[in-house]
């Protein structure tokens, strides 16, 4: 059900976006559209302390005595794949 509701939002997204001819959008519209998709600086993703190093990660989670999660994915990032 999220996976179908998932790709149901990205494909009637797709389409809203690609009905707009593209000399439609001025740069002042642009940038407020831009500014407006931009996370908040107290998201709670960006508390998490990220590493981009599994060794480092791994070092991280053992002295912390923390489980270690780890998010791997294929294909491409904007996908249903």
């Amino acid at each position: 059900m999220f996976r179908t509701l998932c790709c149901t939002i990205a494909v009637v997204t797709f389409f809203q976006i690609a009905a707009v001819p593209a000399g439609d959008l001025s740069e002042k519209e642009f940038r407020r559209l831009h500014a407006e998709l931009q996370p908040t600086k107290d998201a709670l993703w960006r508390t998490v302390p990220w590493k981009t190093s599994v060794l480092d990660a791994q070092q991280m989670a053992a002295a912390e005595q923390k489980p270690l999660f780890i998010w791997a994915m294929d294909g491409h990032p904007l996908g249903c794949t």
